[in-house]
């Protein structure tokens, strides 16, 4: 089983103006995907109280080749693949009804203990569960997360608190509102006039409710790029790239 795919079709929730898929509807795509196939190895959500084991994302990178709309059937296939002590990488690959590729994605996890909630090494015997595959969605030298950093060139600020519809299970605010708040943290012009077919975001840090942070816009290279810190500047949680 080093390939797990499902079926899902685009409904109203999915979509933003005029009627195209949204990124945060792809991210949801993909969580509930790798979800499922962890759930088919006895290694999901049902199964904590037995591994004591859960899956925590260091950052995605997706490319919209084709953007869908509502409606349309798609097709997601993922896999594991480039296993390492503490981390792993899970590409995806998005079809439409025309079997067309129309999205493709990678993400980082590592593995946490639930109990101590330290870092924790992959086991031998679930790395075989997943049977991570060679195959990568992005050509080679695109097939790693990229290294976003912080830069002095900030354009703008907003300043953003975390509220309890966006807590996660972890009790941390969950990773598909980090892009909400990139999107807030955009200016009018720029949000409204753009559609981001190539998005990363890595994370840097958890961000519990209630915790106010500063969201930093900046724009380099025909790249938008948000970095949220805390308030202090000490800490950053996250650094969103946007492109066209």
């Amino acid at each position: 089983m080093a390939f797990f795919e499902h079926d899902f079709e685009i409904g109203l929730r999915d979509i933003e103006n005029p009627n195209f898929l949204s990124n945060k509807a792809i991210l949801a795509l993909f969580e509930n995907i790798g979800s499922y196939h962890s759930d088919s190895i006895n290694f999901g959500l049902n199964d904590l109280p037995i591994t004591h084991s859960s899956w925590v994302l260091l950052g995605w990178k997706v490319k919209v080749l084709k953007r869908p709309i509502y409606g349309d059937k798609l097709h997601i296939v993922t896999w594991a693949r480039n296993v390492e002590k503490f981390s792993t990488y899970r590409d995806f690959e998005v079809y439409n009804q025309h079997n067309e590729l129309v999205i493709i994605a990678t993400s980082k996890w590592v593995l946490i203990d639930t109990i101590t909630e330290k870092l924790k090494l992959i086991p031998k015997d679930i790395i075989n569960l997943y049977k991570p595959d060679t195959k990568v969605a992005f050509p080679e030298n695109e097939a790693l997360l990229s290294k976003l950093t912080d830069t002095d060139n900030y354009i703008s600020e907003t300043i953003y608190t975390v509220q309890r519809s966006q807590i996660d299970l972890n009790n941390h605010m969950h990773n598909l509102y980090y892009l909400d708040m990139a999107y807030e943290a955009l200016p009018k012009e720029v949000y409204e006039n753009n559609v981001f077919n190539t998005f990363e975001i890595s994370y840097k840090r958890q961000i519990k409710l209630h915790n106010t942070v500063k969201c930093y816009y900046s724009f380099e290279e025909d790249t938008h790029k948000i970095i949220i810190k805390s308030l202090d500047n000490k800490t950053i949680h996250a650094i969103i790239s946007l492109k066209p």
